[in-house]
């Protein structure tokens, strides 16, 4: 393996302030390449997107880079590339437009492993239009969503299934491609939550069989952006409601408003430090599963390391099972100590790890968390052995 973290750790401004920074399933620290992309383009000569100035011309530019970059690292279609505020407000937005075509006794289907931002969105355009919401459970004691827990709610009413690639809360990963292809086989479609997939391994929304594939650029070192990957066969079918005067082209239709283009140039640049993790030629897609899979393994070995530190520690307990087949995610609770007072102490020291149910309210409740949630232990690109270390010397020291 050719992942060398202290040359990725020098891109980061953030880090000299010495903090150990477990918290970036919330969004991680930002790149030096990112910081001077945004400002470049915010210092640069702008202007509404055509082909006349070259201020036109330039933004016109940014906004195609970001829609390719985008494409080559989902495995998509750069005419398929949404972008928004972020991937709740995309989501409601495309839950209201694809709402349109429900009818009363159709049904959707959430589960109770996902983010907030994939369940209530679906929730409240099911109850708009008189539609039946079926629920996913997962296993508590595992923290795994089974693909019989899905296929077993489809029926031919079946018009969406929401579900996430991974868990924000426990790391959790389904098996995508069966459920979907159990969703298609069912004659209905995918909506797929990847913001916490996206930045711990390749990812390929053909290959998943997601009909939809929302990210946020935020938790893979980029701006504060939301994206949503589809065919642009899929989105040439779908209706938003938009400004009269505004263009009816894909994917343009569904981006309300302006775009940032100075978070647009921000997110290409985000995509091209990924790219280059590891060293090496290649097309950026070829980069990026190179890069991205050395990354899986860094964050995977620094994930053992945790969780078996975790599990030495008296009054330690870890929620879901460890496996290989999880992003590197930790939730845990200490005995005695509310996980508040933990989240405090571990920060007094220097060390981030924040305790929430971090908008994952059914999956924290499902735990027999409640709405409080514990303390969860993310790791990044920048992640360090030696940080693993200082976080479990801090949490033995509580």
């Amino acid at each position: 393996m050719t992942y060398d973290v202290t040359s990725v750790r020098t891109h980061f401004p953030a880090l000299d302030e010495g903090a150990a920074h477990f918290d970036g399933p919330g969004g991680t620290q930002v790149p030096d390449v990112v910081g001077e992309a945004v400002a470049a383009t915010l210092c640069a000569a702008i202007a509404n997107r055509g082909s006349i100035t070259a201020a036109e011309r330039r933004a016109d530019r940014i906004v195609a880079e970001a829609r390719q970059a985008a494409a080559d690292l989902l495995g998509a279609q750069p005419g398929g590339i949404v972008f928004g505020r972020s991937m709740t407000q995309l989501t409601y937005d495309f839950s209201r437009t694809l709402a349109k075509t429900w009818r009363a006794g159709d049904e959707v289907v959430v589960t109770r492993l996902d983010h907030d931002a994939n369940i209530r969105p679906w929730v409240q355009a099911a109850q708009s239009r008189g539609v039946t919401v079926r629920w996913a459970d997962f296993d508590p004691a595992s923290g795994e969503l089974a693909v019989e827990a899905v296929r077993g709610l489809l029926s031919d009413r079946t018009r969406l299934v929401a579900v996430t690639a991974a868990s924000n809360l426990l790391g959790t990963r389904p098996d995508i491609p069966a459920i979907a292809a159990a969703v298609h086989e069912a004659d209905a479609l995918l909506y797929v939550d990847g913001v916490h997939l996206t930045p711990h391994a390749p990812v390929d929304v053909t290959a998943l069989g997601a009909d939809f594939y929302g990210c946020s650029p935020y938790k893979f070192c980029g701006p504060h952006l939301g994206l949503v990957a589809a065919s642009p066969e899929l989105l040439a079918t779908l209706h938003p409601d938009k400004l009269a005067p505004s263009t009816n082209a894909v994917p343009e239709r569904f981006e309300l408003g302006t775009l940032p283009y100075e978070l647009l140039a921000g997110t290409t640049a985000a995509i091209e430090f990924l790219a280059n993790l590891v060293p090496g030629e290649g097309t950026r897609r070829e980069r990026l599963l190179r890069s991205l899979t050395e990354l899986e393994e860094h964050e995977q070995a620094l994930l053992d390391r945790l969780d078996s530190g975790l599990a030495r520690i008296p009054g330690v307990t870890r929620y879901g099972s460890p496996g290989r087949h999880r992003t590197p995610t930790v939730l845990f609770s200490v005995a005695g100590v509310p996980s508040q007072v933990v989240y405090e102490r571990l920060a007094a020291r220097g060390v981030n790890a924040p305790a929430s149910s971090f908008y994952a309210l059914e999956c924290s409740r499902h735990l027999g968390l409640g709405d409080t949630g514990a303390v969860r232990a993310g790791i990044a690109p920048y992640t360090t052995a030696g940080e693993v270390d200082r976080l479990l010397d801090a949490v033995r020291e509580l």
